[in-house]
């Protein structure tokens, strides 16, 4: 399973969204002092009802929590757009 895979199958699990996209944007940082480990940079857009009535803040700590040991082992840097169903107009 990818990288990619694996943080989708987490905030899948996690989340329970209506949509969902997981980008690797790791290409885009080749040579960059952090990519030199091996973790990636990822982009992720999660639209779900988990993140009603939450402030972004605790958005973004509710998709860091999903992925759990990833965090560590395999990204180094995420960008997060987290919205509920009427945000993303899908509600």
């Amino acid at each position: 399973m990818t990288r990619v895979e694996r943080i989708h199958a987490a905030l899948q699990a996690e989340l329970a969204p209506i949509a969902l996209e997981v980008n690797d944007e790791s290409h885009k940082h080749a040579g960059h002092a952090g990519a030199r480990d091996g973790r990636g940079h990822f982009a992720v857009r999660v639209v779900s009802d988990a993140f009603a009535g939450l402030a972004p803040l605790a958005r973004h700590r509710r998709v860091y929590a999903a992925l759990g040991e990833m965090m560590q082992s395999d990204i180094h840097a995420l960008s997060i757009h987290a919205l509920t169903p009427l945000e993303a107009g899908a509600g």
